[in-house]
């Protein structure tokens, strides 16, 4: 079969992408995390009596332990096909990429499997993240003149 006579077919045959439901639902359930982590805040900060900082902790490791726990139990793959982004983009994202790498590569020991690959997608994130802020740094340094 000719190359792009194959292209066509496929074309004809993928689905098509609902770029604005998408963006929506994003949207919405990146703001019900959002709104989950503001409650957390509030329940740690009012109702247990810790400090603000602290508290922002203590919100972070608990929706790190969510993520992985739902992750570990299988079913925070089928919400991510759902809600995308909003679900990826925020630390839930991160500790998913990092508990799925952890469960897939276990079988194949802990040195060359689980610690060899833990970091395979997050490792990314936290390259470009350093990358990132070292470059912004370096802006502001020299836009705010060395404050």
């Amino acid at each position: 079969m000719e190359k792009r006579l194959y292209e066509k077919i496929v074309m004809n045959h993928r689905p098509k992408e609902h770029r604005l439901r998408n963006a929506i639902t994003a949207f919405i359930v990146g703001g019900i995390v959002g709104v989950i982590g503001e409650g957390l805040l509030e329940l740690y900060t009012y109702y247990l009596n810790v400090s603000s900082s602290d508290a922002a902790v203590f919100m972070m490791v608990t929706l790190i332990f969510l993520a992985s726990l739902f992750t570990a139990l299988g079913f925070f793959d089928k919400w991510v096909n759902f809600a995308r982004c909003g679900l990826i983009v925020p630390i839930t994202g991160f500790a998913h990429s990092m508990t799925s790498a952890a469960i897939e590569f276990k079988k194949e020991g802990y040195v060359t499997g689980l610690g060899a690959n833990i970091f395979k997608l997050a490792g990314t994130v936290i390259l470009y993240g350093i990358v990132s802020s070292y470059i912004f740094g370096i802006i502001r340094y020299f836009v705010l003149g060395g404050v």
